[in-house]
């Protein structure tokens, strides 16, 4: 976890004006054993079943879309990234979340399953797990309901809550992409009892249901130091992918932040919305930076 913490100290020293030093050595991310499945529920998953509507889908929310540009080579690397931490141990459900509000979880999220869905054949779920601010079917152009408030509250079954998009296809001027194999569960109506839907553990059966079905099944999560609700989901996840924020995320938050996911395993964080790769040669993702992406990211 060095890489990004001492970019995120470097940036601090730069904002006060201390010296750097150069000889910034690299490592690898810290890796905890996850959680056990729970026992299975008396539900099947039917891929063919799974209702489709019709997406709004673009590159301006999902930069990914597009065929070619930066965006989409720090995901591909970012992909590649993910594929070597399952050669290292099992890994299929990943939670995504930041330390505080406004550091690109979900923007990183939804085009992480993009592009893990546009460059294989394989099946990928994505899931809003943001039962406070939801706001991955809004990038997605999808409705937001029925979805995980209403099975975790056991008003809705786990192919109520399934969709995919409508068409194979996605045409724009910047290219074509085929989503098909992209399932998304939105984050449904959601009220005032969230973190006690979190809390009552349905999500593991959720997971435990669905991942015979899905090659990679991605959870966005709230900020995890601003409520306790990430901690919770990721109980049902195998690993958590962690988000800072360039010139905005403090060395101090990504501390705190993946202190408070010690009983997971982390992969790392993404440093996300970079103006300036630092020096030294660190691993970042400077997948969408800009004024536009500093008003949309969350």
């Amino acid at each position: 976890m060095s890489r990004i913490f001492e970019a995120l100290q470097r940036a601090d020293r730069e904002r006060k004006g201390a010296p750097i030093p150069e000889d910034v050595r690299s490592a690898e991310p810290a890796v905890i054993s996850g959680m056990q499945a729970p026992p299975l529920a008396n539900e099947r998953v039917v891929l063919e079943d799974i209702l489709r509507h019709s997406w709004n889908l673009s590159v301006e929310s999902l930069p990914t879309l597009a065929d070619r540009g930066a965006s989409v080579e720090q995901f591909r690397s970012l992909r590649s990234r993910l594929h070597q931490a399952r050669y290292e141990s099992p890994v299929k459900t990943i939670l995504v979340s930041s330390g505080r509000p406004s550091e690109g979880k979900s923007l990183v999220a939804a085009n992480l399953a993009m592009s893990l869905a546009r460059n294989s054949v394989k099946n990928i779920l994505l899931i809003d797990g943001d039962l406070r601010r939801p706001s991955l079917h809004a990038l997605l152009g999808a409705p937001s309901s029925p979805g995980l408030s209403e099975y975790l509250s056991g008003t809705a079954q786990l192919m109520d809550i399934l969709q995919r998009d409508r068409s194979s296809k996605v045409e724009d001027a910047a290219g074509k992409g085929g989503v098909s194999n992209l399932t998304f569960i939105p984050a449904g109506k959601c009220g005032d009892n969230s973190s006690e839907l979190v809390a009552n553990r349905r999500i593991e059966e959720l997971i435990a249901i669905a991942a015979p079905h899905f090659d990679w099944i991605l959870i966005d999560s709230p900020p995890v130091l601003a409520v306790t609700d990430a901690v919770e989901l990721a109980h049902a996840a195998d690993a958590v992918l962690l988000i800072a924020r360039g010139g905005t995320t403090t060395y101090d938050v990504a501390q705190r932040t993946q202190e408070a996911f010690n009983k997971s395993r982390i992969l790392g964080f993404v440093l996300n919305d970079l103006k300036k790769a630092p020096r030294g040669g660190y691993n970042y993702y400077d997948y969408y930076a800009g004024p536009e992406a500093a008003n949309r990211a969350r």
